[in-house]
């Protein structure tokens, strides 16, 4: 099953922030996301996020609806989980 990948305007704001190198390995793991549910992907509990997807030191918070991903943040770990 693919997916379509939408950044919303906060993670792209998240990742002009980010180092170019991390910045790329983010992108080659959202690109494998349009292929399915591939990686470190797993079902946050608790959260306002359904998903994140991590990549390094960075985590990847998402939402699945239909056949979109919808990217809400990419923000370093000891940031990701904080309420």
């Amino acid at each position: 099953m693919g997916f379509s990948v939408e950044l919303k305007p906060q993670a792209m704001k998240d990742l002009r922030q980010i180092s170019s190198e991390n910045r790329g390995r983010i992108f080659t793991k959202l690109a494998a996301l349009e292929k399915g549910l591939t990686g470190d992907v797993k079902k946050l509990t608790g959260f306002t996020f359904e998903y994140r997807l991590r990549v390094g030191d960075y985590r990847v918070l998402f939402e699945i609806e239909g056949e979109r991903v919808i990217v809400y943040r990419v923000v370093h770990r000891r940031e990701a989980y904080r309420r």
